[in-house]
């Protein structure tokens, strides 16, 4: 089973810190970071792509909330910043399967094993964008992506 890669239990889990000390940890570095990520190479060329061939972009973020910033602000001006098209943002979202099935979305790529999985046992059509976090996992019915070049020659196929 694929190690828990985000938020609190993460730090807990990794750190050995208590909760205060997590919550105290993304309370001063959480926006930061955010703003801070790079975009994978060729992603925005590729979503492009997608939505040009009538493909509609659903984002479907784990970002959580935090007080002491606006989570979709910061998000929203990122991905204006590095022109990131997209149609709809779904945040907070701690049960994907969920939102990929209250949204129809019928096609997941995700870099987080246990989303990948549990989606394809739904037959949706999922890739697993290659990580360092999920490297060593293969997941039946999945396509392992190991750039957004390698995803649209993938998502080419299937059109």
């Amino acid at each position: 089973e694929e190690p828990m890669m985000t938020g609190n239990g993460y730090c807990q889990r990794f750190h050995k810190w208590t909760k205060e000390e997590a919550n105290n940890f993304w309370d001063k570095y959480y926006e930061i970071i955010l703003k801070q990520v790079t975009a994978k190479k060729f992603a925005r060329e590729s979503i492009q792509k997608l939505r040009e061939r009538g493909h509609k972009i659903f984002l479907v973020t784990a970002r959580f909330s935090r007080p002491t910033f606006d989570i979709r602000k910061v998000t929203e001006e990122w991905l204006k910043e590095n022109a990131i098209e997209y149609d709809y943002i779904i945040y907070d979202a701690k049960d994907k399967v969920k939102a990929v099935v209250n949204n129809n979305i019928d096609l997941l790529i995700d870099d987080a094993v246990t989303n990948c999985r549990n989606v394809s046992e739904l037959g949706i059509k999922t890739y697993i964008m290659d990580a360092i976090q999920n490297r060593g996992y293969k997941v039946p019915n999945v396509i392992r992506l190991y750039s957004w070049i390698h995803a649209d020659q993938e998502l080419s196929k299937i059109e």
